[in-house]
């Protein structure tokens, strides 16, 4: 029975690496993603948008598409309201069906409580060939503390 034991954990052992080992490919495609991430223009190269950018585009009626990545439990509580914004969680994201929602040629910014997991998404969504999506620089909680009704009413400046 213990060799039993020891050869189930030996495989499962065997398995589990197998699954997470190193792909080699998969970094060199990380290099080249995260090539430009360097010094002053990091946050550029990486798609984050600010609070404050991401307002001002919807006042002047650019066309974004927001995705919301919380869970359900969040997302019941508050979440966009933009016409054509998505909300797909983290977790059920990378199906077929909920990537071919995601527009490709439209840009679209990816939102969370914090910035944690859109950053996650965002870097994984473009890793996989989606160009066009960018991050919530703080999430929410940093949209809410930067949206009140003076930035709501403030007019589209003139181009």
């Amino acid at each position: 029975m213990k060799q039993i034991i020891a050869i189930t954990g030996i495989i499962s052992l065997s398995l589990s690496s197998l699954a997470w080992s190193y792909d080699a490919d998969m970094a060199k495609g990380y290099a080249k993603l995260f090539a430009p991430v360097v010094e002053a223009d990091a946050g550029k190269a990486l798609h984050f948008v600010k609070p404050d950018a991401f307002a001002k585009d919807i006042r002047e009626g650019k066309e974004v598409i927001a995705l919301d990545v919380r869970t359900p439990a969040e997302t019941g509580v508050f979440t966009v309201s933009m016409p054509n914004s998505l909300i797909i969680p983290v977790h059920e994201l990378f199906s077929q069906n909920n990537l071919d929602r995601i527009p490709t040629d439209k840009p679209v910014v990816i939102l969370c409580k914090s910035g944690a997991r859109a950053t996650a998404v965002g870097t994984a969504l473009r890793h996989i060939g989606f160009d066009n999506v960018y991050i919530l620089k703080g999430g929410f909680q940093a949209l809410s503390s930067y949206y009140g009704t003076k930035q709501a009413y403030q007019k589209p400046e003139k181009g």
